[in-house]
């Protein structure tokens, strides 16, 4: 897409960059402490969940608590001065986080996706640059999809050449996270058709960024409209992102894996939900002989059988982050496949109690639970948008090609 035609009409609705941070961001120590910090976070962030889906109120607040605690840097190298913990935690960190707000969880999906390309495909040099933003609490946001193009990995955003940096042009949607980044990564090609991470400054001259997000869910993800005419973006934020499928790393799996966290989230608040209502809201039904809603028999089968389909899918969500950390430490064909393998297996799994645990919600907790006063209806929007990001269909087809014919799971992020 060339500058001719990239279109600006919405350019008068462009919102303004947010500020960067006044100070340096927490760093986490270890593991526990991510898990820690999380649900301390998420404490916090349930409390007006709802509100903030109803009236699609920006996290502007939640946003700078999340990325200042320290979990915005939790895959930050060890040698970079980050604290490098599992895959299995960070995982766990967004699920804990998605549970209370899934559009906050989703939010960090694409910087915490880009932290991990960075390792895999940069310099050292780039590497220590952009480590060290990171780890100040700087926020990347990012302009990967766009609308109209035939497949999701084809792109027209192209950049030139232009000395000690590069022009890019094109635009964007699907951009969760851009309104309220610092920088943010876009997608971009080079005249030989290889896709790039060009870092731009969120306030950067032509970087028009709109809130024009209108799905039913996840409201609050802000996943609208960027505009790239005739951007600049220093080469040493080009990052050649291409080099993380063209060869066996586990970036695509880093991108999936944070997308299961999400769902299994969501799978929990609405379980959560639905254990709440009836334990203080719902009738017995008339023929159930049992005076109390929680005695039903087929409600606690019901529970039961949720409740062990989310421990599925978290188990799995575990084991493809373990996975994730061997392929990270040792990227070969067999370890990526595996790690890719694992994280399709836990993506079915999430999406399909996504999917079950938010509309069991209602036939579970009665007429009333569909009341407008409790928007208990944002865990099935919020399921149902999100797991559209990939097709669960797909997966099964990994998975039978992998185990029937030993074939390869293909590279690229959504794999």
């Amino acid at each position: 897409m060339t500058v001719s035609n990239v279109k600006t009409d919405k350019a008068a609705a462009a919102v303004p960059p947010v500020p960067r941070p006044a100070t340096a961001a927490h760093i986490i120590k270890d593991d526990a402490e991510a898990i820690a910090v999380a649900h301390r976070l998420a404490a916090e962030f349930v409390k007006d969940s709802s509100k903030r889906d109803r009236e699609r109120i920006w996290p502007v607040a939640e946003l700078d608590q999340f990325s200042q605690s320290g979990l915005w840097s939790i895959n930050v190298p060890k040698a970079f001065g980050g604290p490098e913990v599992s895959y299995a935690t960070l995982a766990k960190v967004v699920e804990i986080i998605s549970a209370a707000d899934s559009s906050i969880g989703q939010i960090a999906q694409n910087h915490l996706g880009v932290v991990a390309a960075i390792r895999t495909v940069s310099d050292k040099d780039q590497q220590a640059l952009l480590f060290a933003e990171v780890l100040k609490g700087t926020r990347f946001g990012n302009a990967f999809s766009e609308f109209g193009s035939k497949r999701a990995a084809d792109f027209e955003t192209k950049f030139t050449d232009a000395g000690d940096h590069v022009i890019v042009n094109g635009q964007k949607f699907y951009s969760s996270g851009a309104l309220l980044a610092h920088l943010v990564p876009i997608v971009a090609l080079d005249d030989e058709g290889r896709a790039w991470y060009a870092i731009a400054d969120r306030g950067a001259p032509g970087l028009t960024v709109i809130d024009d997000w209108s799905s039913f869910g996840q409201r609050t993800t802000l996943s609208g409209t960027v505009i790239i005419d005739n951007v600049k973006v220093p080469k040493t934020h080009l990052v050649p992102g291409y080099k993380g499928y063209d060869k066996p790393t586990a970036d695509g799996a880093i991108f999936q894996i944070i997308q299961v966290a999400v769902d299994t989230g969501i799978a929990q608040a609405a379980i959560d939900e639905t254990v709440n209502f009836v334990r203080t809201r719902s009738r017995a039904w008339i023929d159930s002989g049992v005076d109390n809603a929680w005695d039903d028999p087929y409600t606690i089968q019901a529970i039961g059988d949720l409740t062990l389909r989310l421990h599925a899918a978290q188990a799995l969500l575990e084991k493809a982050g373990h996975a994730i950390d061997r392929a990270v430490a040792e990227p070969t064909a067999e370890s990526v496949a595996h790690a890719q393998i694992v994280t399709a297996e836990a993506k079915i799994l999430s999406t399909e109690i996504a999917i079950a645990a938010t509309n069991k919600l209602f036939e579970l907790a009665g007429t009333r639970s569909t009341l407008a006063e409790h928007n208990l209806d944002r865990h099935w929007r919020n399921a149902r948008t999100h797991t559209l990001h990939d097709p669960v269909r797909w997966k099964y087809s990994i998975l039978g090609k992998y185990f029937l014919n030993g074939e390869n799971p293909p590279l690229h992020a959504w794999s």
